[in-house]
C-alpha cells in the first residue's frame, strides 16, 4: 500500500536584513518618543552630553585651526607636484583627516558620555523597563568594579575607532568612492559598535557582559546596524549628540530588552516598580 503524500517540512522565513534593518532604525524612534512622553527624564539625561560635548567640540575646533599644517604634513610627498595638484592632494587630506577624527568623536562620544553619566542613563533604562512592564532587579556589581569595566570597554572601543578610522582615512583618497562609498560604510562600522555601546546599560543589568554582548548584536546584525547607523547619522547633526542621547538610550534598552535578550537567558525575573512580585520570566528557548 502507498503511503500518503507528505510535503516536507519547510523552515520558516527568516525576516529580510532589509526589513530588520528599519526594524532597527525604528527602535531609535520609539526611544526618542518615549522621551516626548517623559520630558522630565530627557533633561535628566542631558546632563552628562552636554559636560562631554563641551570637551568634544574644544577638541575639533582646536582640530578645525589646525588641519592646514596636518593636511600639509601628511602630502608632503606633493610638494614638488604642480600648485593645483598640491592644493587638491592637501584638501583631499584635509577632508579625510577631519573626517577620520568625526568619525572617531561620533563613536566614542557616546562611550565617553555612557561612563560619565552612568548613573543617569542608568536610571533611564530602568525607568524605561518599567514603563515596559518590569526591570530586571540590580545585579548588585560593586561601584568600583562597574567604572573599572566602563573604563576597559572605553579604551578598547577607542583603540577600534582609531584602527578604523585609518582605514577609512585612506580610502578618502581613492577617487569618487572615497567620497560615496567610504562615508557610508563608516556610518554602517561605526552604527554597530555604537548599538554595541549603547545597549550595554540594559545588557549588564542582565548579566550580559561584553563577549556576549557582541555575540547577540552579532547574531541581529541588520537589526543592530540599523538602529546604530540612524544614532550616527542623528549624532552627525549639529546638537544631534546631545539632544539624541536619552532617546538612544532608551531606543537601545527597548532594543536589548525585545530583542537581545529576548528568551535567551536561563530564568531571568524583572520586578515590577513597588510591589516586589515577579512582573515577566525570560526562559530559555
Amino acid at each position: 500500500m502507498s503511503q500518503p503524500y507528505v510535503p516536507p517540512r519547510t523552515a520558516p522565513a527568516k525576516p529580510s536584513a532589509f526589513k530588520d534593518f528599519f526594524t532597527g532604525v525604528g527602535y531609535l524612534l520609539r526611544g526618542i518618543g518615549w522621551m516626548a512622553r517623559h520630558p522630565a527624564q530627557w533633561l535628566f539625561g542631558l546632563i552628562p552630553a552636554l559636560i562631554v560635548l563641551v570637551v568634544y567640540v574644544t577638541a575639533l575646533v582646536f582640530l578645525a585651526f589646525q588641519i592646514d599644517d596636518l593636511a600639509g604634513w601628511v602630502t608632503g610627498f606633493a610638494d614638488d607636484w604642480s600648485d593645483a595638484a598640491r592644493t587638491s592632494a592637501r584638501v583631499v587630506a584635509g577632508v579625510a583627516i577631519y573626517g577620520a577624527a568625526l568619525f572617531v568623536a561620533v563613536l566614542t562620544f557616546t562611550a565617553v558620555t555612557l561612563l560619565v553619566g552612568d548613573p543617569f542613563y542608568e536610571a533611564i533604562a530602568v525607568r524605561v523597563e518599567e514603563s515596559e512592564g518590569g526591570a530586571p532587579p540590580d545585579p548588585g556589581t560593586p561601584l568600583m568594579v562597574q567604572i573599572w569595566r566602563a573604563i576597559k570597554d572605553t579604551v578598547l572601543l577607542g583603540v577600534i575607532a582609531v584602527a578604523f578610522a585609518v582605514v577609512f582615512f585612506l580610502c578618502g583618497f581613492l577617487p569618487v568612492v572615497g567620497q560615496t562609498v567610504v562615508p557610508v560604510v563608516a556610518a554602517l562600522v561605526s552604527g554597530y559598535f555604537l548599538a554595541g555601546e549603547l545597549t550595554s546599560v540594559a545588557l549588564e543589568r542582565r548579566g550580559i557582559l561584553r563577549a556576549e554582548r557582541f555575540a547577540r548584536l552579532k547574531a541581529d546584525r541588520p537589526l543592530v546596524v540599523g538602529f546604530g547607523a540612524a544614532t550616527f547619522v542623528t549624532f552627525l547633526i549639529p546638537l544631534g549628540a546631545v539632544l539624541a542621547m536619552p532617546g538612544a538610550v532608551a531606543g537601545a534598552t527597548l532594543l536589548a530588552r525585545e530583542r537581545l535578550a529576548d528568551g535567551r537567558q536561563a530564568e531571568e525575573v524583572l520586578v515590577a516598580p513597588g510591589d516586589g512580585a515577579s512582573a515577566w520570566h525570560g526562559r530559555a528557548e
